[in-house]
């Protein structure tokens, strides 16, 4: 089986006929179809799939019990209209690279899993990486059972949770391969490269409560209105991370009572912010907070913020990322994955990137040529067949 027909099996999946992206969020669907892919693609390859109690998934070759195992994988759940190939690049590309090490000869000395975790991107119940922190212990579950999407269904309706299972107590390392999310390797014109950390990142949750009003008798002077207080963050924001070099963005809102000939009479917004080391993080985040508690004085209206989920800087592996990318370009990313909180729970991790020409993601314009995924595929199994020994 080979790279690109795996990838066109799952190609389909979850994409929307009207922007071309795509929506896999976990326990829908289209991502309960790309679970069941992965079980058939596993037992076609004589793999033996376990599942934990959160719906993580993790197919061996080999026996996990002899321990010490190596991991590779990623995820298939997407954001809302997302592009093809965040997290099932590398799903895909793990498959791939054991067809080829097979043909190969390989004989692994020690356990392989391919590992799918669920909830990488947050896109359902808040809460980003959620599967990975579940199953290292990072994140209890009756803290989380509660959490609920935007039908209101709770994580706890939908998947079993509980204490979580022993299955990473076998990893020794982890390698997760993902396309880039950015430009980095264009600039450098090659097609992959290994990471050398992620930047510390968070998600904050602004609630901001003000007056309902008629749109049309009341004197703009008498409002207390929560849209402006929200306006105003929305480009502190802006101006915080452009001025310091970091990264800042509210991309998600809810106003009630959402009319459009009515003052609202709350907003509610989420703030992504990311920066370069952890002190800096912290600046940003407190001075937009600060920023938007003057503006809601001005504006009459109050504000309370609550972190939601804070992830720290994480280094990988040096030695790890030295094994598996020699020769290859090293550099940071901006974005959140499994690999770093396997990181931040003390399992050696690294990553490898793959050449994305637009440099875009989150988005339908994401893309990874068949060239650059071909030339992923070869760097993991020979990175994996190393390991392996």
């Amino acid at each position: 089986m080979t790279f690109e027909s795996l990838w066109h099996d799952l190609a389909p999946i979850g994409r929307s006929a009207t922007s071309g992206g795509y929506f896999r969020q976990p326990w829908a669907s289209a991502e309960l179809e790309l679970r069941a892919w992965f079980r058939e693609e596993a037992a076609a390859r004589d793999l033996a799939v376990e599942e934990d109690p959160f719906g993580n998934l993790v197919a061996w070759w080999g026996d996990p019990s002899a321990g010490d195992a190596v991991l590779t994988g990623s995820h298939l759940d997407s954001v809302l209209d997302g592009g093809a190939y965040d997290g099932p690049l590398g799903v895909v590309s793990a498959l791939a690279a054991v067809d080829l090490m097979r043909e190969r000869g390989v004989q692994p000395q020690r356990p392989l899993g391919v590992g799918v975790f669920v909830e990488e991107e947050g896109s359902r119940f808040g809460l980003a990486c959620l599967g990975s922190r579940l199953a290292t212990g990072g994140t209890r579950w009756d803290d989380v059972r509660g959490l609920a999407d935007r039908d209101g269904v709770r994580l706890g309706d939908v998947v079993t949770g509980g204490a979580p299972t022993p299955w990473l107590d076998q990893v020794g390392l982890f390698v997760e391969l993902h396309v880039e999310q950015g430009r980095a390797l264009v600039d450098l014109e090659v097609p992959v490269g290994v990471a050398s950390g992620i930047w510390p990142h968070g998600r904050w949750r602004y609630d901001v409560t003000g007056r309902a009003d008629h749109a049309g008798t009341t004197r703009m002077e008498d409002r207390a209105d929560p849209m402006l207080t929200y306006a105003m963050t929305a480009l502190a924001a802006n101006k915080e991370a452009r001025m310091s070099g970091q990264r800042a963005t509210f991309g998600r809102i809810e106003v009630a009572p959402n009319g459009t000939n009515a003052v609202p009479s709350r907003v509610t917004a989420w703030l992504d912010a990311r920066a370069e080391s952890d002190a800096a993080l912290g600046e940003l985040v407190a001075a937009v907070e600060k920023q938007a508690a003057e503006q809601a004085a001005s504006d009459g209206t109050r504000l309370e913020v609550t972190a939601e989920s804070v992830t720290g800087a994480v280094g990988f592996d040096a030695g790890l990322a030295a094994a598996i990318g020699e020769g290859l370009p090293v550099l940071p990313t901006q974005a959140g994955h499994d690999a770093g909180i396997l990181q931040a729970a003390g399992i050696p991790s690294a990553m490898l990137f793959v050449r994305n020409p637009t440099g875009v993601s989150h988005s339908p314009e994401e893309l990874a040529e068949t060239a650059d995924c071909l030339a992923g595929v070869e760097a993991l199994a020979g990175a994996l067949e190393g390991l392996l020994r």
